[in-house]
């Protein structure tokens, strides 16, 4: 049996073994759902970069830079971070320098991990199948906000950690998967009602970005998982 481990926050994660597992990072709002949102519309390929000072080298035409601080558009950047501006016409065919408050750095921190991949709602089947398919144990990253637990996440973990359990492969001895398995309980009936209580969708509604918290939760739209491989992510079909 492979074992899953839900790390809630960034911080968390020089806590626990990483080494030799099949890590996802997770930022439902907004930034894996924007990385798989790109892939779906046809990008070639996503460079996520955790500093502005390091993003600002890809500036040079040849890449779509994507970023964001606390919700905004960073000044040099093409486009911000909602799901939104990755359009087919803008991406297909296209390279994306990213970087955003929280979860470049997290995706960043899961590619230590054995293998490393994005996951949202767009591709949580594909997402589960990946880390079935992989041969090890299952550690779901949630990128949290600057350092601590977010709910969105957090319900995110949760129901793929169920799905990993009800294919009898997996088990956990994980509070953390645990609570998270309680949380995605009380929220999947009615997961965009349950996140309106999430501190996110408040600072999304402060700068008129909250019409995305529905798209953010739609499941299963695409077959493509973002796997992280020598810097770059790359989508594959699962």
């Amino acid at each position: 049996m492979y074992q899953i481990t839900v790390c809630f926050t960034p911080v968390q994660f020089p806590s626990y073994p990483h080494d030799n597992v099949n890590a996802v990072a997770i930022d439902v709002l907004r930034a894996t759902t924007s990385i798989c949102t790109a892939f779906m519309n046809g990008a070639e390929k996503v460079i996520p970069v955790s500093t502005t000072e390091n993003l600002k080298t890809y500036a040079s035409g040849s890449y779509i830079i994507a970023a964001e601080r606390d919700g905004i558009k960073l000044d040099f950047a093409d486009i911000g971070n909602s799901p939104k501006y990755f359009t087919r016409a803008l991406v297909t065919g296209k390279a994306i320098a990213y970087s955003t408050t929280n979860g470049t750095h997290t995706i960043n921190l899961a590619a230590t991990c054995g293998s490393a991949a994005v996951g949202s709602y767009l591709n949580i089947s594909a997402v589960c199948r990946w880390l079935e398919a992989g041969g090890r144990d299952a550690f779901l990253l949630c990128a949290g906000w600057k350092g601590r637990f977010n709910l969105e996440d957090a319900v995110y973990a949760g129901a793929v950690a169920q799905r990993l359990l009800d294919t009898g492969k997996f088990e956990t001895v994980c509070d953390s998967a645990l609570a998270a398995i309680d949380l995605w309980s009380l929220a999947k009936n009615d997961v965009t009602g349950y996140i309106r209580k999430a501190a996110q969708n408040e600072r999304l509604r402060n700068i008129h970005a909250a019409d995305t918290i529905p798209y953010c939760h739609t499941p299963d739209l695409t077959d493509i998982v973002p796997v992280f491989c020598n810097g770059i992510l790359k989508g594959q079909k699962c």
